[in-house]
């Protein structure tokens, strides 16, 4: 099985411990490190220092939003980065989320697949070295050209997808997808929109990535670890896109609950209605076994890529919990 790591812990860690924590994971035969980019470290600086200390890891975003930077930068920059390690690169996109955008970085926030659609195609003709004329609803761009040579090969496209609409997109148009949040009973139904649109785009899903999130503590001691966890899943279900998908994947009653609290101005309360089964199902918590078998539930499901994203809870080792739990797999 080929397994994934999330290693976003810089600069919470130093950088020699940072470092070595990314040299050890790939020592342990892990296929990629992935890097998230919201109000934690530069995406694209830490993959390049990852591809910098590293020779064989994949290097991936996940995910970068595509409002933040130019689609000329995004496709210089994973240009460049192909170029660092040729082969290694995937360049993960979302469309993130109103908050992220509008109030954090005072930008206009579009949630629509046009924009995604647009950013794809200037993005590979940015990194292919073309001539990028584009007259579309979102971007205008007028006979830009990179001058650095394109890479080959070139870096893959990855997109962050939860509902049909993206998952569609992704498989007529991308190289792979990122899930988050999923249980694998609900990985099966995702495929199905995924190659709904790789049909539309007369091809198939061979090759394609199918990449996921997994929150994960090893753990002698998980009731700490999922009564955090359980906050944070909190703070996801009270905003309505996963709201909405989270009723979708089977915990509608959950959402009901979580969300009335919330609105009363019960936030414990609200925390508390997060049912073991949503637990379960949302995260891998416990001893080294329990959580291979569950990675193995994800990789029968269809997941091509389960990707570890450690869970530190509040308080905890980060050093040490990360070296555990990353030291479980592949």
């Amino acid at each position: 099985m080929r397994v994934g790591a999330v290693l976003a812990a810089f600069p919470a860690l130093p950088l020699a411990d940072y470092l070595a924590l990314v040299r050890g994971v790939e020592a342990r035969g892990y296929d990629s490190a992935w890097v998230g980019e919201t109000a934690g470290g530069d995406a694209i600086t830490l993959m390049t220092l990852i591809a910098a200390h590293t020779r064989r890891i994949g290097v991936s975003s996940g995910v970068i939003p595509i409002q933040t930077r130019s689609p000329i930068i995004l496709g210089m920059s994973a240009a460049t980065l192909a170029h660092v390690a040729p082969g290694r690169v995937a360049l993960g996109l979302g469309v993130s989320s109103r908050i992220i955008v509008e109030h954090w970085h005072g930008l206009p926030f579009h949630a629509g697949l046009g924009q995604m659609r647009e950013v794809v195609r200037i993005v590979r003709m940015t990194a292919a070295g073309e001539r990028v004329n584009v007259d579309g609803t979102h971007y205008r761009l007028k006979n830009f050209r990179s001058m650095t040579p394109p890479p080959s090969p070139p870096p893959k496209i990855i997109l962050a997808a939860l509902g049909p609409e993206m998952l569609e997109l992704a498989g007529e148009i991308a190289d792979g997808v990122l899930l988050n949040w999923i249980p694998p009973e609900a990985v099966r139904a995702s495929i199905a929109h995924l190659e709904a649109g790789a049909r539309r785009a007369g091809r198939t899903l061979d090759g394609f990535e199918i990449a996921g999130f997994i929150r994960t503590t090893v753990t002698d001691e998980p009731a700490t670890v999922r009564a955090g966890l359980a906050r944070d899943i909190t703070g996801y279900a009270i905003v309505d896109v996963y709201a909405s998908f989270f009723r979708g994947v089977g915990y509608a009653d959950e959402m009901a609950a979580i969300n009335a609290k919330w609105k009363a101005g019960d936030r414990a309360g609200a925390v508390r209605e997060v049912s073991p089964r949503v637990l379960d199902g949302l995260g891998m918590i416990g001893n080294e076994a329990f959580c291979r078998d569950r990675l193995n539930a994800y990789a029968n499901a269809g997941l091509t890529l389960p990707v570890i994203l450690p869970f530190v809870p509040e308080g905890a080792d980060r050093a040490a919990s990360l070296r555990r739990t990353l030291g479980a797999f592949p």
